[in-house]
């Protein structure tokens, strides 16, 4: 029964497929596939469909739209490689080393720095009011708080930089 459904739709999908896929920026091969994909999943889980001429128009005009709705929101690579920063893997360990550095110098500084910088050099990208919130301090001694913990990170990595950096 299955196989003699197939059979039967096999042209009328290659027609629809091949009509709507121009349309859609799609090649017909694959809005084909993804019908009979779906056709599979109908046939496992609610059987045959009652018109299946109908129901096959319809998934796939439905796969055209989703085909149409992805193509655009992708964005095409072209010749250039994905991370096109140029960076090889002396530089990405040259980088990650000096991340690690301003780590520990972080770790090693007074008082409530260690913490404080940590929340600003996180991933998270809270506002002043959300860090505030997280350290108990108020809004308005973040800011000259922050000042005075650079203040103390700049010190702390100066010896650390001038000796890196190559003069003349």
């Amino acid at each position: 029964m299955t196989h003699d459904l197939v059979a039967s739709l096999r042209p009328l999908l290659t027609a629809e497929a091949c009509a709507e896929a121009h349309a859609a920026g799609a090649e017909p091969g694959d809005l084909e596939q993804a019908v009979w994909l779906r056709l599979l999943e109908r046939l496992e889980t609610d059987g045959p469909p009652a018109d299946p001429q109908g129901w096959l128009r319809r998934a796939v005009r439905a796969e055209a739209r989703r085909s149409r709705r992805t193509t655009r929101h992708e964005r095409p690579y072209g010749d250039e490689p994905a991370d096109d920063s140029g960076r090889g893997p002396e530089q990405l360990a040259l980088a990650a080393a000096r991340r690690r550095a301003l780590r520990d110098a972080v770790r090693r500084l007074p008082g409530r720095c260690p913490r404080l910088m940590e929340v600003l050099l996180s991933a998270r990208d809270l506002t002043y009011r959300e860090i505030a919130g997280e350290l108990g301090i108020s809004q308005g001694s973040l800011g000259p708080e922050r000042s005075r913990c650079l203040g103390c990170l700049r010190r702390l990595l100066a010896p650390e930089v001038a000796a890196r950096e190559v003069r003349g």
